[in-house]
């Protein structure tokens, strides 16, 4: 675990920023990054949802899981903070696509369980305690099932501001853990390796890992954004979980 961190005070800090307008804002497709840089990937990666029963776990406002179920999946959605999980229910009374929202720390044993794919889309590097988080993903997909998490690139946390300031990328404590203050909330700094090596040891096998860059034609009407298309903000892996459980 993040020295100095718990889940409880990182839940307490989104909870504290979620407002209500903000959520909203990103309630259809998320945000820019969502909608240009990570979604199409999300999608092509599950393959064919119509049918399935997907986790999404760490589901924030909705808005994937939502998505999954306009596409034909059975979703849940699993999400710790107050605001978040409230605006999800809210937004399923409001319009009911069949969606389960479940208020839990996923980090904490459940009976989560029996999914065809779970997904896990820019939480891991928010929570603190993550190993057990990405064990319950793991655990909650059939033998043989597909898990899906994205995450703010490692070894490219702070690209905008890098970029503004220096006109290139620079990154040092790399091999370290430590916590990057947001405009939002904390995230925190691991290596790759310690995402990757963590999946192998739970029994997984890699399918594919996607470092997306901003398509030519977001860049030619958003030229500010070309180190988007020349340096990856995002990574999405793609794993097969274990073929059986061992007791």
């Amino acid at each position: 675990m993040t020295k100095e961190w718990t889940n409880e005070a990182a839940i307490r800090q989104w909870n504290s920023t979620a407002s209500r307008a903000a959520l909203a804002a990103t309630a259809d497709e998320g945000d820019f990054a969502k909608r240009h840089l990570v979604n199409e990937h999300v999608f092509r990666l599950l393959g064919n949802v119509a049918g399935q029963r997907i986790l999404d776990a760490g589901c924030g406002n909705g808005y994937l899981s939502r998505m999954l179920a306009d596409r034909g999946a059975t979703v849940v959605g699993v999400e710790p903070t107050d605001a978040m999980v409230s605006f999800a229910r809210d937004h399923e009374a409001d319009e009911p696509r069949g969606v389960e929202y479940i208020q839990a720390d996923l980090s904490r044993p459940s009976d989560l369980g029996g999914f065809d794919a779970v997904v896990c889309s820019m939480v891991l590097m928010a929570v603190p305690d993550w190993k057990p988080a990405m064990r319950t993903c793991v655990a909650a997909a059939k033998p043989g099932g597909t898990f899906v998490f994205t995450l703010v690139h490692p070894a490219f946390e702070q690209l905008a501001a890098g970029w503004r300031e220096h006109g290139r990328y620079r990154v040092d404590r790399y091999l370290e853990e430590y916590e990057l203050v947001g405009p939002a909330a904390s995230d925190f700094h691991r290596p790759l390796s310690a995402y990757l090596n963590e999946v192998a040891a739970l029994g997984c096998r890699i399918r594919e890992v996607v470092e997306p860059g901003l398509a030519p034609d977001i860049v030619e009407s958003r030229p500010e954004l070309e180190y988007l298309s020349r340096l990856p903000n995002f990574l999405l892996v793609a794993v097969e979980t274990p073929p059986s459980r061992h007791p």
